[in-house]
């Protein structure tokens, strides 16, 4: 099994993340570079659940999503054509003394089969460096659209 910890400070506040996360809409791929809008399927959603699959590149997986908590998130896969076991994620916010957010994801991934076997070899040996860019820019994506329009000069 291989496990991720990751954090990053930002101007977003909890609730502004949570909305950026929780966006099923078109473009997610933007934010999120490993959830390919070919691959999102929202099966069901609530105000503080979702059922999707979603995935990049061969890989795909339905996640139960619940923000029911104000200071967590967890997703949870329920099904994939690689992970299982108990693979998912989960998200902490921590208010800093300046303001900002300090977002924490830990990430697990436990293959299921010789394709994810081989997937979390390679992600806990090399990979972590590919998952933190995705995680930072998944962070500097959101900041981007909840910036406020600055006036033409």
């Amino acid at each position: 099994m291989a496990r991720f910890h990751f954090h990053q400070a930002t101007t977003l506040t909890p609730e502004q993340y949570v909305a950026g996360l929780t966006d099923f809409g078109p473009g997610r791929e933007k934010v999120f570079s490993r959830s390919a809008d070919g691959y999102l399927e929202v099966h069901s959603q609530g105000p503080t659940e979702a059922d999707v699959t979603e995935g990049s590149s061969g890989v795909w997986e339905r996640l139960h999503y619940d923000w029911s908590n104000p200071e967590r998130v967890v997703l949870t896969t329920t099904d994939s054509n690689t992970w299982g076991g108990s693979s998912g994620f989960t998200y902490t916010f921590k208010p800093l003394p300046d303001g900002q957010t300090d977002v924490n994801v830990e990430i697990v991934r436990e293959g299921k089969n010789a394709k994810g076997k081989l997937l979390e070899l390679v992600l806990g040996s090399v990979g972590k460096g590919v998952i933190r860019k995705a995680f930072e820019g998944s962070v500097k994506a959101i900041e981007a659209r909840n910036a406020a329009p600055t006036a033409a000069s």
